[in-house]
């Protein structure tokens, strides 16, 4: 029983002794601060244990200062395919008002005496006579941050593979891969964040990696190199550890924290919570004179004055007007400021028209919008005006151009409306910079626009007026689809109210001939609306005094090919005969009847859709019937002499009056 109890001692012992072997020679060791260290560290020069965290500093920012820090047990690399792995946390802090040090290195060497090297650009390695010697044996990986001349560094923010030498044969500037961008990402060695290292040679390879401390292992190395170890080291001994040096240039080196295997499996993953704090120097405050007080406090005074000088300029330039009454329209008013910004200071111009001028701009949450900026020095009627513009926001129809709201500025209204991509239709019928439209896009449009101005006659909480129906006043959004916009003549009347005679307001060429009798009505608009369908289909203007007389008036002519039995001559000529026949012949037809002269034969908006839409069949009338097609110039002479320009002042309306409320005008020449 003793013997075995002996037996037993003594195996306990042997396997706790390679265990002990196996933790110095197999496994590695891991080091998470210091403090515990000393006993296993072979420490020389200005490098210590900095209590109480067990903070490893190797220079403490004095010139001409060098310090070595090694683990005291060598290495045999004698064995068949020898390889090691480590990772270290590493920080090199400028000292406050210095340029920067040296650097620091990782170093495997045949020696631990290092009485001969020099600090400066040597690193505490060697010398002038020992670097580049054949008997000098060792291999460092430096983290230089400072550019010899001697030794061809590239720059002073580098990585590099020295052997024998302080004369890299592999160097590259500091940056690490980003494994989430899939790109190196630059990294500045010299700062007070710490630096993650790590160097493995297996297999003759040796890669170097670097990351900042919260990065994980990046997937690709920042150095490779094919290096045997027995050729460096032929008495297989070898000893790791750090070394660092200041010279003229200083700067504080420490080692937070080191991992070491000779298997890079085996390597222990350090613990980045539990390293050390680096200190952070400050540099000493000098005792401020009393002139530098003087002139901080002059400065301070002009840059007072500017700054107040720049918030009255700021205030007068982004200037408002505001009232009372205003709280109730607060969600549907805009900040001149926000629109400036939105629009650039109004740089990009989209159009100028009768009524203003329409710049395009962008709101945060918004998108594109358009501001139309409108002059006004009328003060009677601006509550009402203002009124109407919000109910004019409120209009929800897909082909409508959305108001989204408006801002008073001293003697001008801006109107913002969403910013519809293409523009005006009238520049793809009448502009040959753009390409004309197929009659599939045309015929689109013309139900888009037949739907808008059915849903302001019977759709909205009141009967709205469009008043001024025209290819200019049609915009067209990303997809071509057609928007109704341009209200600056339009009028709300409540449902059953009877609608009494207003000046003449319109366009000639889309004006009913009873508009100076009769006044408005929702069947002048349906007459500007056939107007319109020929406009579309023909390519000409309902008024064109550049064509011969018999084709002058598109109404009359479009009659006159009908009545000829050759209706489809009238077609434009731009789609190049590519069209539906069935679909352009009804399309001209409901033109014609829309614009009869009789208003009681003119169909309402809400059949004009089924008829354009095919859902009901056209009534049956002739060229020859009553109304169609007829011309009186009488009329129209008379409007055009009694008011020159059939658009209203710049002057804001009165109450029940027609509407001035231009939120979208022409994107071009605004005709």
């Amino acid at each position: 029983m003793a013997t075995q109890g002996l037996h037993l001692i003594l195996l306990i012992f042997f396997n706790h002794l390679i265990c002990l072997l196996g933790r110095k020679q197999g496994a590695g060791f891991i080091y998470n601060g210091f403090p515990q260290a000393q006993a296993d560290l072979h420490l020389d020069g200005s490098a210590k244990i900095l209590s109480p965290d067990g903070l490893l500093q190797l220079t403490n920012a004095s010139s001409q200062q060098m310090g070595h820090a090694f683990f005291k047990h060598p290495f045999d690399s004698s064995e068949k395919n020898f390889s090691f792995s480590t990772h270290f946390v590493c920080a090199l802090v400028p000292k406050p008002g210095a340029e920067g040090g040296h650097g620091i290195a990782f170093v495997v060497s045949s020696s631990l005496d290092f009485t001969h090297a020099d600090p400066t650009q040597y690193l505490g390695l060697s010398n002038i006579s020992t670097n580049g010697s054949p008997s000098y044996q060792l291999l460092a990986i430096e983290l230089d941050t400072a550019k010899s001349a001697e030794f061809d560094d590239i720059n002073k923010n580098h990585v590099g593979i020295d052997i024998n030498s302080l004369r890299s044969i592999e160097s590259a500037s500091a940056s690490y891969y980003s494994n989430t961008k899939g790109k190196n990402q630059s990294l500045q060695i010299l700062s007070e964040e710490p630096l993650q290292v790590w160097v493995d040679y297996e297999r003759s390879l040796l890669n170097v990696t670097v990351a900042p401390l919260r990065i994980q292992k990046p997937n690709h190395p920042l150095l490779a190199r094919s290096i045997n170890l027995t050729e460096i080291f032929p008495d297989h001994k070898l000893f790791f550890g750090f070394s660092a040096a200041t010279g003229s240039l200083v700067s504080y080196q420490y080692i937070l924290g080191w991992s070491f295997s000779r298997r890079r499996e085996l390597l222990q993953r350090l613990d980045l919570l539990k390293l050390p704090q680096i200190p952070h120097p400050r540099a000493k405050q000098k005792q401020t004179s009393p002139l530098l007080v003087v002139l901080f406090v002059l400065l301070s005074l002009i840059v007072l004055a500017v700054l107040g000088g720049v918030h009255l300029y700021r205030r007068k330039k982004y200037a408002e007007v505001r009232e009372a009454w205003e709280k109730d329209y607060g969600p549907h008013r805009f900040s001149y400021k926000s629109l400036y910004k939105a629009t650039r200071g109004f740089e990009h111009r989209l159009g100028k028209g009768g009524f203003g001028e329409v710049y395009r701009g962008n709101l945060p949450h918004i998108g594109d919008i358009a501001v139309k900026r409108v002059c006004h020095d009328a003060k009677q009627g601006m509550k009402q005006f203002v009124a109407e513009v919000v109910t004019m926001g409120s209009l929800k129809h897909r082909n409508l151009v959305p108001l989204l709201g408006y801002c008073r500025r001293k003697g001008e209204l801006l109107l913002v409306s969403e910013y519809m991509s293409n523009g005006s239709l009238d520049r793809y019928l009448f502009h040959r910079e753009k390409p004309p439209l197929s009659w599939p896009q045309r015929f689109v449009i013309l139900k888009d626009i037949a739907s808008a101005l059915s849903y302001l006659h019977t759709g909205a909480n009141q009967v709205v007026l469009h008043r001024d129906i025209k290819a200019s006043n049609v915009l067209l959004d990303s997809g071509f689809n057609g928007r109704l916009g341009d209200f600056g003549m339009a009028r709300f009347e409540d449902y059953g109210d009877s609608l009494p005679a207003t000046a003449v307001i319109g366009t000639v060429g889309y004006m009913a001939p009873e508009l100076t009798t009769m006044g408005t009505s929702t069947r002048t608009d349906v007459y500007a609306f056939g107007a319109f369908m020929l406009e579309v289909s023909c390519g000409r203007r309902p008024l064109d005094t550049k064509v011969p007389a018999e084709k002058r008036h598109l109404v009359k002519w479009v009659c006159d090919c009908w009545r000829s039995d050759s209706l489809l001559d009238a077609v434009d000529t731009r789609m190049g005969g590519e069209y539906s026949e069935a679909e352009v012949d009804m399309v001209l037809r409901l033109g014609l009847l829309c614009t009869n002269v009789s208003a009681e034969s003119r169909p309402n908006m809400e059949q004009v859709v089924q008829y354009i839409s095919q859902n009901l069949p056209l009534p049956i009338f002739s060229p020859d019937s009553p109304g169609i097609g007829v011309y009186i110039p009488v009329l129209l002479e008379a409007a055009f002499t009694s008011r020159s320009s059939l658009a209203p002042s710049d002057s804001l309306p009165s109450p029940h009056n027609s509407m001035f409320v231009t939120h979208t005008i022409t994107y071009g020449d605004g005709r």
